[in-house]
């Protein structure tokens, strides 16, 4: 994917002199500055589910122009960090991003990011951690494997004395799980990289819903895009969003899940959903749980769950998705029962009006995902205050 803004020669430069005593590139004999060009980086999170603070530490990112590179093989090119980079990916939501920095490269396609994070230890044992809402600090495990770099599929295309500016999306919620009954958390990275466009989308939810638990999302075909959590005054933003056709989805605990189809985000543009004068109220409703347990043959257990939706004009929504616990593999899902609100988008700020979509009410898939393999259950119908349990097992 190409996604490029201009570098003026000076600039690139200077980027690369100051990169390359950072422990950036390749190393070897450069390619010539006129072959040249930069790939900038910034992160940015998803709200997480049941935590105040993520916090992980980065060592490097290497990128590679092969998809099967490996880790030995030459062509590396890297942005270092000193000290591992200490991010709290809670602090990133609603549209803030922390830039990471900038990697010059030879101008090309590259196809391979590599994440490489520090490892707790020695003098600093809470280096990556976690604090659960309401409890303390604790470690957060970073197994071996993510310590030599979690990979990461790309479609980066760097042009010569362009900037081609991406964001890595780090998705706090799948990626920190439980491990037993131990107090334990691991940190399985999922991350989505994507160009850092400008469009987006933006509104407000009522004060009685603007807390950590409301999650606001744009999906396409079922699949969450982009998502985030409304700050205190109740205002979200949706930002990087590439231009197109979505469908966003609000959430909340206890709530109704409210939906508004066909929202058009235009290039370079945030659309403005609604204003502050009138914030969109998610009405109460009962709530029943899913749960169950996802069986695999790895240790740790590496697997998701979610909680789909599909409304009358036979479009799907996601509603909820939780990694399940790497020793156990159970998971658990709160979701309303109440038919969820539908209006269609007209305009940017113009009025919604939402009606219930009566069949889908107390209605959902689940869907287990481990590896590339996916298995599916339902259409189940929850009971308000009651406990519906799917199974899956895989190979």
């Amino acid at each position: 994917m190409k996604f490029t803004r201009p570098l003026a020669a000076g600039l690139a430069a200077a980027v690369l002199s100051l990169l390359s005593a950072c422990g950036g590139g390749s190393g070897g004999d450069d390619p010539p500055a006129a072959n040249m060009g930069t790939l900038g980086l910034s992160l940015t999170d998803a709200p997480t589910c049941g935590f105040d603070h993520v916090n992980v530490a980065i060592q490097k990112i290497r990128v590679h122009q092969s998809a099967t590179a490996t880790d030995s093989d030459a062509g590396w090119a890297e942005l270092n960090f000193s000290t591992p980079k200490r991010v709290d990916l809670l602090t990133l939501t609603n549209g803030v991003l922390a830039s990471l920095g900038q990697i010059p490269l030879q101008a090309g396609h590259y196809t391979q990011m590599r994440l490489v994070l520090a490892a707790n230890g020695g003098s600093n044992p809470l280096l990556n951690s976690i604090v659960p809402t309401g409890g303390s600090e604790v470690a957060l495990d970073t197994p071996s494997a993510i310590q030599s770099g979690v990979k990461l599929n790309v479609d980066i295309t760097i042009a010569a004395n362009q900037l081609a500016d991406f964001v890595l999306d780090f998705d706090a919620c799948k990626s920190v799980v439980t491990a037993g009954n131990s107090g334990k958390y691991l940190l399985k990275p999922v991350v989505a990289v994507t160009p850092n466009f400008v469009s987006g989308v933006s509104g407000y939810v009522d004060s009685t819903v603007a807390n950590g638990a409301t999650m606001v999302s744009v999906q396409q075909g079922g699949v969450v895009v982009k998502a985030t959590a409304p700050d205190s005054t109740g205002k979200f933003l949706l930002q990087p969003v590439a231009p197109g056709s979505y469908t966003l989805v609000i959430t909340a605990p206890g709530r109704t899940t409210d939906v508004v189809t066909g929202l058009t985000v235009a290039a370079s543009t945030v659309t403005l959903l609604n204003g502050a004068t009138s914030p969109l109220s998610l009405g109460v409703s009962m709530s029943g749980t899913a749960a169950g347990t996802v069986t695999t043959s790895l240790t740790p257990i590496d697997a998701s769950v979610r909680a789909t939706q599909s409304l009358l004009s036979g479009e799907k929504i996601e509603v909820a998705t939780r990694g399940v616990d790497a020793t156990t593999g159970a998971y658990s899902m709160t979701l309303p029962t109440s038919a969820p609100m539908v209006a269609a988008y007209v305009a940017p700020l113009g009025a919604l009006s939402f009606a219930a979509d009566a069949g889908a009410a107390a209605k959902y898939g689940l869907e287990a995902s481990s590896g590339l393999a996916t298995k599916t259950a339902g259409p189940l119908t929850l009971t308000a205050g009651a406990t519906t349990t799917t199974n899956f097992t895989f190979p």
